[in-house]
């Protein structure tokens, strides 16, 4: 990690009101990452398919800010990534997430995420499993209806985080405007909440919003809860979508973890994924073992993963999932 020190940064506090030159610091952190991927698809109505892959991650964080003069703080964060938006030739396109936060301890924070956000619901919705299913959507021989629709979040969209009041509880709020509504768009708004006043456990709740089109309105809720005890720790979630247009999805997942010691831990997750759309016929599963090795910032990843009736479509289409990855932070 690297601090710059920059004396006199104040652009960010003169847009926000007139104010005098203030200390600001500038950090730099960054991840770097190698994976190998293996896609296997078999059964009903499939064509035999293995697929290999290389891939490689780059991102850079420039994290900036200080406090001000009246007790408050604010902090800028931008993200360089070569694969950001396509990577079109304009200069632009490696700048990906970028936010502007302001807090202090007894108002707690604002955030304006102008690219990346996420709402107070999305920020939970995680599966317990990792987010396995999301490993197939797009192969070629999952369908689209195999896609987890959640709250509105992205560009754009205000989080407020409330100071800590209760031991254990943290809370947060989240609006995205919706920008055209002339054109039949809304707000959306969502919450969460995460107990951790017990030692090992963490419960959380979701709720958010996707008003992005009249016609198309969806709530999406989440329920989260996860206990650590010594070496194990099991974790379950449950998050489900109404919606007006498309069709109602509830997406469970739960996953043991067993650290072996400090450096190594293995895992075990399952996830379900009851969609109802139209011509869904089976509900495709999903089931993931990984093991993970860290050592001064590397980190060595190895997994299975299988999707059992991965479109949903027809019964016994299959995909597996062998990766292998390292990963650097820094």
């Amino acid at each position: 990690m690297n601090n710059l020190k920059k004396i006199g940064m104040t652009a960010l506090a003169a847009s926000l009101v007139s104010t005098s030159v203030f200390a600001g610091e500038l950090t730099v952190t960054g991840e770097a990452s190698m994976l190998y991927e293996n896609y296997t698809t078999t059964g009903v109505a499939a064509t035999d398919d293995n697929d290999k892959y290389f891939s490689q991650g780059n991102n850079i964080y420039f994290t900036g800010g200080g406090e001000l003069e009246n007790g408050m703080t604010v902090a800028v964060s931008f993200e360089l990534d070569d694969g950001a938006n396509g990577a079109t030739s304009s200069s632009l396109s490696v700048w990906d997430n970028h936010s502007v936060t302001v807090s202090s301890d007894s108002l707690g924070s604002f955030t304006l995420a102008g690219h990346g956000g996420s709402s107070a619901q999305s920020a939970l919705d995680t599966t317990a499993a990792g987010d396995i299913w999301d490993n197939f959507d797009g192969v070629s021989a999952v369908a689209t209806t195999a896609k987890l629709n959640s709250s509105k979040d992205g560009n754009n969209i205000m989080k407020y985080t409330l100071p800590a009041m209760i031991d254990g509880v943290s809370a947060s709020v989240s609006y995205q405007a919706g920008g055209n509504i002339d054109a039949g768009a809304a707000s959306s708004t969502a919450y969460g909440v995460t107990y951790k006043g017990v030692e090992g456990l963490t419960l959380s709740y979701g709720y958010g919003e996707d008003n992005t089109t009249k016609a198309d309105e969806r709530e999406v809720t989440t329920m989260a809860a996860a206990y650590a005890y010594g070496p194990l720790t099991v974790s379950y979630t449950e998050t489900e979508n109404d919606a007006t247009a498309v069709a109602d999805q509830t997406l469970t997942s739960y996953s043991v973890t067993y650290t072996v010691s400090e450096n190594l831990s293995v895992k075990y997750g399952n996830e379900e994924f009851d969609n109802q759309a139209s011509g869904q016929v089976v509900d495709p599963e999903y089931t993931s073992i990984s093991a993970a090795y860290t050592s001064g910032g590397m980190t060595i990843t190895a997994g299975m993963q299988t999707a059992e009736n991965a479109n949903g479509l027809v019964a016994d289409k299959d995909v597996d999932y062998n990766y292998l990855g390292l990963s650097f932070a820094f």
